[in-house]
């Protein structure tokens, strides 16, 4: 895809993560110890040069020597809204000092235990430089009091520089930038349920009592007035774009793509109006009326969107939409997945879908093919046929309980090379390392729906972290 135009060149710019930062140590050292305060606050400027070089908006509350200090920094960071509380425990610390902090903010918090270097140089080291390695010491006693206070509790320890210890930090300030894309999102929902599917089926509160945001409820007709007013100017441009992101199959009539390019850019319109973060759609449709066609034409319009960080599923499936959203803005795409075929010969599950692809994860050019009939759907026109990129992968989605709490559901495998169906889908064959019919029957025992998103990359990291500040179920399929 390099050598054409970059579908994701015009990706929207998500608000960065708000991370307060609350560095702090015992007051009674400052007057023993003269150098090692001077020390404590250097080590805390490095923190936060690292935590913005993690993309993160620092919100600095200073250092703080006491209770007083500490309350007084509390208050300062409810009121700046963060997504994510980092407490720095240089030396020594009482509980007290950062309860408040945790208590208040209405953000996770996560302890940081990072000492200057690997190691002390204990033959030359008085008292003074001892207690700036002195930050693992008070960790216990946090823990202690925020499990009595009710307060979620999560660490990492390490020393300043230490890669590991920051490659764990930077998967909670991911995670805590997912949570504020959900907390925030707009979650579009226009038509109506594939009749029957029970496990696609959502409540709508559901999505705010567990993950926040709003779900904007849209009728078809929202885009067909939108539709009405594109220009042929603009849908000879949308066409343009399309021939240079695409490779075209020789069943792609100039009629059909057309139709889809003039639904791309209403689409556009649909989403700017209404602000969207996602979408997901569906519409029966009867006899070739403007219902039917406006969503036989979704799927151009939607691959572009879902390319630019602005995930659209069929089928009227909004968990797997925001399935999408959360591997996307954890940077590995995700792609509307489902169960095509077991391969027991080669040992892979074939997944994938019709309609809707995230174009930034093609292995290759994707292709736009013309289909005459899509099947299980009314209506006719363009389609996409891709295959995920090989190397490692994750399969992603979301859960409704029966009593009403979401859950995480994961399974990490590689997409691998094999033989694939040429009938305007994508199409991924994935080794999860087992028996294909064993990973399957051990993925649907998990309660998820049969759509997903297939991500890049091996996520079930990540994928705990979120869980954690989401205080949602994680259930991980190994082999």
């Amino acid at each position: 895809m390099t050598a054409h135009l970059d579908p994701t060149a015009d990706r929207i710019t998500a608000p960065p993560v708000r991370v307060g930062l609350v560095a702090g140590g015992l007051g009674a050292y400052w007057p023993q110890f003269p150098g090692l305060l001077p020390q404590l606050k250097r080590s805390a400027e490095r923190v936060a040069e690292r935590m913005r070089g993690l993309g993160a908006e620092v919100v600095d509350a200073g250092f703080i020597s006491d209770e007083r200090e500490g309350a007084a920094a509390a208050e300062r960071l409810r009121e700046a809204g963060c997504d994510l509380i980092v407490g720095f425990l240089t030396t020594y610390m009482t509980a007290t000092m950062l309860v408040p902090v945790a208590q208040r903010s209405g953000a996770p918090v996560l302890l940081i235990n990072l000492q200057p270097t690997e190691s002390m140089d204990h033959a030359a080291f008085d008292t003074g430089q001892w207690l700036a390695y002195c930050g693992a010491c008070p960790l216990p006693e946090m823990a202690n009091a925020f499990a009595r206070c009710g307060v979620p509790f999560r660490s990492v320890s390490g020393y300043l520089e230490d890669e590991r210890a920051w490659a764990k930090i930077g998967r909670w300030v991911r995670a805590a930038g997912v949570r504020a894309a959900l907390r925030r999102g707009r979650h579009g929902l226009m038509g109506h349920l594939y009749p029957g599917m029970l496990d696609v089926s959502t409540d709508l509160t559901l999505v705010a009592a567990n993950f926040g945001g709003h779900v904007e409820v849209l009728e078809f007709d929202d885009l067909r007035v939108r539709v009405d007013k594109v220009t042929d100017a603009e849908t000879e441009a949308r066409k343009k774009q399309a021939r240079e992101v695409f490779e075209f199959a020789e069943s792609v009539n100039d009629t059909d793509l057309t139709w889809a390019a003039r639904v791309s850019v209403g689409l556009d319109r649909l989403v700017e109006d209404f602000a969207l973060d996602s979408l997901a759609y569906y519409h029966r449709g009867l006899d070739g009326e403007v219902h039917e066609r406006l969503g036989a034409g979704m799927i151009l319009g939607a691959s572009l969107l879902t390319a630019r960080g602005i995930p659209a599923a069929g089928e009227f499936e909004l968990r797997t939409s925001l399935a999408m959203l959360i591997a996307d803005r954890l940077g590995a795409g995700g792609s509307f997945t489902e169960l095509q075929a077991l391969d027991f010969t080669r040992g892979h599950v074939e997944m994938g879908h019709d309609g809707p692809a995230h174009l930034a994860i093609s292995a290759r050019r994707p292709l736009l093919r013309g289909l005459g009939v899509y099947h299980g759907k009314r209506g006719y026109g363009v389609s996409v046929e891709f295959d995920v990129k090989h190397g490692p992968v994750t399969a992603f989605g979301i859960i409704q309980r029966r009593d009403g709490r979401f859950a995480f559901a994961a399974s990490e495998g590689e997409v691998v090379d094999g033989p694939l169906l040429e009938i305007g889908n994508t199409t991924s064959r994935v080794d999860f390392g087992c028996d294909p019919g064993e990973w399957t029957d051990a993925w649907s025992a998990t309660g998820i729906s049969h759509h997903w998103a297939l991500a890049t990359g091996h996520l079930v990291p990540d994928l705990k972290a979120l869980a954690d500040l989401m205080d949602v179920e994680l259930v991980v399929v190994e082999p």
